[in-house]
């Protein structure tokens, strides 16, 4: 059941990287400005983001099955939207929608993992889920840019309508799991909400957001909406070869959570192996934004793609940081916290991007270091302010905290 769950989640990863390879038909058939295409590139992500805590409402009181079924078919909807598109406002509304269609696509596998798996085995499951999940990118690789040059960006949208429809079928028939214990009381949205405060009161949870913010946002904005345009206007490749690079990117990166959910140090060294790799990602960005030459930004993408894997560490430490009691509000905040993040990042580089043109500089120096800039300040945030100490969270009491 949790890998037909994961197809939902496939389909979203598929539509949130779909402009990396989207980027130069729309921006031919629209003319779109680089912070127009940010634009585009982040509703999907913003609608995504801003719905979590909402999809944790839902999750808790009717489960994973029905809230995915209830509100994937947006999803298909919002893509024939984006298809028969005639404007750009039109092309912002599908995206919308889209995003509110997956918004609990991958909510709903992490917690059916921490309901129906042991503990210990929460950090190679939730990373097992995350790499099978990332088969979603390779269709916005190679062959969504082969069926655009050969027919036509419409019919890519088109043809990730038809994939959900047959994701949305296999969960129907396919999944089946008990009754939410909270059903028959219906969503208390007034007392959930009080509930997320009291997360937002403990001390460790703004660290904890300040670096979820821009890790996932990182890799998405690189994978999900520049990896195309760089190539294709730094080093002059095609589209087909632009998706080549794509399509390697995301068979790498669909080794890196399983990889990072075997490598889980414990709650005692995960956050320093965290901030490590954090740093280590910022410097390949930073490497990268110096315009090193063909190879080295394939590499550098390659990479990027590879060591993406680690917010695995992030799910695990924000399991660890709360109560058992908290697990579920924690993940959702958790996860909006990415996603909303992805929706900053990719408007905030393509107004990086907008601003580079207007001073004459580079595009791409311009994008990538801002994404190296974002990286260290979220690094910055999770090293400088308090983290969780895990005797009071193993008690289940408002945590103190330690720098």
């Amino acid at each position: 059941m949790l890998l037909v769950l994961i197809t939902g989640f496939a389909l979203s990863q598929a539509f949130r990287t779909v402009a990396a390879i989207m980027a130069p038909p729309l921006q031919q058939a629209f003319a779109l400005k680089p912070q127009q295409l940010g634009l585009f590139a982040g509703a999907f992500h913003f609608s995504f983001g801003a719905l979590q805590l909402f999809m944790g409402m839902g999750i808790d009181v009717y489960g994973p099955r029905r809230t995915v079924l209830a509100v994937f078919p947006l999803a298909i909807a919002g893509a024939l939207v984006t298809a028969s598109a005639d404007s750009y406002a039109g092309l912002i509304a599908g995206q919308v929608l889209t995003g509110i269609g997956c918004a609990p696509a991958f909510l709903v596998c992490t917690v059916f993992i921490a309901r129906n798996f042991p503990a210990e085995r929460f950090s190679s499951v939730n990373g097992a889920a995350l790499g099978i999940g990332s088969v979603g990118l390779l269709l916005t690789g190679t062959p969504l840019a082969w069926l655009i040059q050969y027919a036509s960006w419409r019919a890519g949208f088109v043809a990730l309508a038809a994939c959900a429809v047959v994701a949305w079928l296999c969960i129907l028939l396919l999944v089946r799991e008990q009754a939410a214990a909270g059903e028959q009381h219906g969503v208390d949205v007034a007392q959930a909400l009080r509930g997320y405060g009291e997360l937002f009161r403990l001390p460790h949870t703004l660290g904890i957001i300040g670096l979820a913010v821009f890790t996932y946002a990182s890799f998405l904005s690189l994978r999900g909406l520049w990896l195309g345009p760089l190539l294709i206007d730094r080093h002059g490749f095609t589209l087909v070869e632009s998706g080549n690079v794509a399509l390697a990117v995301s068979v790498v990166g669909m080794f890196g959570p399983p990889l990072f959910g075997r490598m889980d140090p414990g709650d005692r060294k995960r956050r320093g192996w965290i901030l490590a790799f954090a740093l280590a990602c910022a410097a390949i960005f930073a490497g990268m934004a110096l315009n090193p030459g063909a190879a080295l930004d394939v590499a550098g993408a390659l990479a990027i793609g590879l060591l993406s894997g680690f917010i695995v560490f992030q799910y695990a430490d924000v399991r660890s940081a709360y109560p058992a009691r908290m697990t579920g509000r924690a993940m959702a905040v958790f996860t909006m916290a990415m996603f909303l993040g992805v929706a900053l990042m990719q408007w905030l580089t393509g107004l990086a991007a907008s601003a580079a043109v207007a001073l004459h500089l580079e595009t791409y120096a311009a994008v990538l270091g801002a994404i190296a800039g974002f990286l260290l300040l979220g690094a910055l945030v999770f090293r400088l302010l308090p983290g969780p100490v895990a005797a009071s969270k193993a008690a289940g009491e408002p945590s103190q905290s330690t720098p």
